[in-house]
């Protein structure tokens, strides 16, 4: 079944207290909203600081996005905030038309990243776009693993914050994103599941995510990683003569 294809763009990015990685996460965002105006789509980019106490204001302030301000410390709050004022800026576009693409500030979209969600908007209602960590901040052990387990061309049926789209529709029909702490990209998608969205995922648009175990938010992606570099190590001591 086809669906009507996106027109504009609604982009959040939610900031908290990310000095050190924001701007090569707004540079190669830059990138990515140009080639979406090239490709005639509008594009609305609210980055929300959220009770930041660093410097991200004025490395926002560098770039041509609008900035918004929020105190909730809480990633859902941000990111609905967010949404809501993108909403307000295309309100002569059909919600069915418009596209909510979410991506987080310690992470760099690739250049063809909104031209390939319009294209998803054709036959799904939510992407889910996978990520990868930057093998920089990862061990070698972990570096391999991450090859081995993760092979090109892959269905994606897990859920980031850091590569997630939905029709503004299907959200606004879902009650949006929840203003908790954490896990507010899981719940958003729960709920356009029992809607009967229809729900693509592939590795197609990758993003680029920090591989720090320390994140903002305790049960993130952070923590997946440092979960994994433990159960690695514990492997490695097993296997050791």
């Amino acid at each position: 079944m086809t669906r009507p294809a996106a027109e504009a763009m609604v982009v959040v990015v939610p900031v908290r207290n990310e000095a050190e990685l924001l701007p090569r996460s707004l540079r190669a965002l830059t990138v990515a909203v140009e080639s979406a105006r090239d490709a005639q789509l509008q594009c609305e980019v609210r980055i929300v600081l959220d009770a930041c106490t660093d410097a991200s204001g004025a490395i926002a302030a560098g770039f041509d996005f609008t900035i918004l301000e929020c105190d909730a410390v809480r990633v859902g709050a941000a990111r609905r905030f967010g949404v809501a004022a993108g909403l307000r800026g295309l309100e002569d576009v059909a919600a069915d038309r418009v596209w909510l693409a979410s991506t987080d500030a310690d992470s760099q979209v690739p250049p063809h990243w909104l031209v390939h969600q319009r294209a998803v908007s054709c036959a799904a209602d939510v992407y889910l776009g996978t990520v990868r960590p930057d093998f920089g901040d990862l061990a070698p052990i972990q570096r391999d693993r991450w090859r081995r387990t993760h092979p090109r061309g892959r269905v994606n049926r897990n859920v980031h914050g850091a590569n997630l789209g939905v029709r503004a529709q299907t959200y606004l029909d879902a009650g949006g994103f929840a203003s908790i702490g954490e896990h507010e990209d899981v719940d958003l998608v729960a709920r356009c599941r029992a809607l009967g969205a229809v729900v693509v995922g592939d590795d197609d648009a990758e993003v680029l995510t920090s591989g720090r175990f320390v994140g903002r938010t305790p049960g993130g992606y952070a923590e997946f990683l440092r979960r994994q570099s433990a159960d690695l190590v514990g492997d490695a001591t097993a296997e050791a003569p």
